[in-house]
C-alpha cells in the first residue's frame, strides 16, 4: 500500500509490506506493553496497513520540530531519543529497542515531532501512518479502537511517570 509511505521515508531502504513479516512482528510486539492485548490475527490485520524499512546506524528516523503523522515500531536494533534542552544542546532522554514505538504523539495529533530519534545501530522498523490508522478504524473498527486505547494507556503511563518525576510528593494524586 504505497499511499502509506510519506515522502521523508525515501531515504530508508524499503523492505515491503509488513504482511511479509507478520509472524516476526507478532513475536516482537508480543512482549511489548504498548501492544498488550492484541492477538495474532489483530497484529496480522494491522500489518496489512503498514510498510517496513531499514535504516543504517546514525540515520535520523524522526527529527524534532518536523511535522509528523506516523508511528514507528522498532523491529530490530536500537534508537536513541534526543531532545534539545533550553541551551540548545541535544540530550539523550531514552533508548528504545525492539517492540517499542516512536512518534505516537504525532500519530494522534498530527503536530510537530517532540524529539529526534537516531538509529544507534542498524534498525528495521514498521510504519503506521495516521492515514492508515484512519483506514483501520473504517475497515476494522474494533481493532482501530483497540489500538487507540493502547495508545491512550501508553500516554497515561508516561504522564504518570512525568508527574512522578516533576512532583514526587504528588504521585498519589495522579489518578
Amino acid at each position: 500500500m504505497d499511499h502509506y509511505q510519506p515522502e521523508s521515508l525515501f531515504e530508508f531502504q524499503p523492505l515491503g509490506s509488513a504482511m511479509r513479516f507478520a509472524e516476526e512482528i507478532g513475536e516482537i510486539i508480543n512482549h511489548a506493553p504498548m501492544f498488550d492485548g492484541l492477538n495474532f490475527q489483530e497484529v496480522k490485520a494491522m500489518c496489512s496497513f503498514m510498510n517496513c524499512y531499514a535504516a543504517e546506524r546514525g540515520s535520523v528516523l524522526i527529527k524534532e520540530g518536523e511535522q509528523g503523522a506516523s508511528l514507528l515500531i522498532v523491529l530490530t536494533g536500537s534508537v536513541d531519543v534526543v531532545k534539545l534542552n533550553s541551551s540548545g544542546k541535544s540530550v539523550r532522554v531514552a533508548t528504545v529497542g525492539p517492540g517499542q514505538t516512536l512518534g505516537e504523539m504525532s500519530l494522534v495529533d498530527g503536530q510537530r515531532r517532540f524529539a529526534t530519534c537516531i538509529a544507534d545501530e542498524p534498525v528495521d522498523f514498521a510504519l503506521l501512518t495516521r492515514a492508515a490508522l484512519n483506514e483501520i478504524l473504517m475497515v476494522h473498527p474494533r481493532l482501530g479502537n483497540k489500538v487507540l486505547l493502547l495508545l491512550l494507556c501508553l500516554f497515561t503511563r508516561r504522564l504518570r511517570h512525568a508527574i512522578g518525576l516533576a512532583m514526587p510528593n504528588m504521585v498519589e494524586y495522579a489518578v
